[in-house]
């Protein structure tokens, strides 16, 4: 599961359609409506906000609004109404982690993508977050403990 700290606009079709798919399971996981994924780090940072369920609904709206502008039909009855305007902080190093390994993926899947983002050095992040100066995250799962590799 990767739920993404970029925001939406950066992310292929692909990505975009994932994602939208990715939360919705979180969100099913955040109302107790199923017992998979239940302990995935990808949720900490949504329960460790006042109001969970809400703060992954306001992170879905983004999402949908995102598929909207680009023309595709993300049902938006899906959410949850509930919403926040708290913003959940997610911090820089967390972000540059995710736009290096988004890019990775894009060169792979979308190398027009790619190279269209290419320029950007400083990614924008995904609405309910806040940006703080920081290291990666500790809830992500980086390269090195999925390889099991020290760098």
């Amino acid at each position: 599961m990767r739920i993404w700290s970029l925001h939406p606009k950066y992310l292929d079709a692909r990505g975009l359609v994932a994602l939208w798919r990715e939360t919705l399971l979180a969100q099913a996981v955040l109302l107790g409506k199923t017992k998979g994924y239940m302990r995935h780090p990808q949720l900490d940072r949504f329960r460790a906000s006042a109001r969970p369920v809400d703060s992954v609904a306001t992170y879905l709206a983004a999402v949908q609004r995102e598929a909207s502008e680009r023309g595709y039909a993300f049902d938006a009855g899906k959410i949850d109404p509930g919403r926040t305007r708290g913003k959940l902080k997610v911090t820089d190093g967390q972000l540059r982690y995710e736009w290096a390994h988004l890019m990775a993926k894009l060169a792979i899947r979308d190398p027009a993508r790619a190279d269209a983002l290419q320029a950007i050095h400083t990614p924008e992040a995904h609405p309910l977050f806040a940006i703080v100066r920081g290291d990666v995250e500790n809830w992500e799962k980086t390269d090195r403990e999925a390889t099991g590799k020290r760098t």
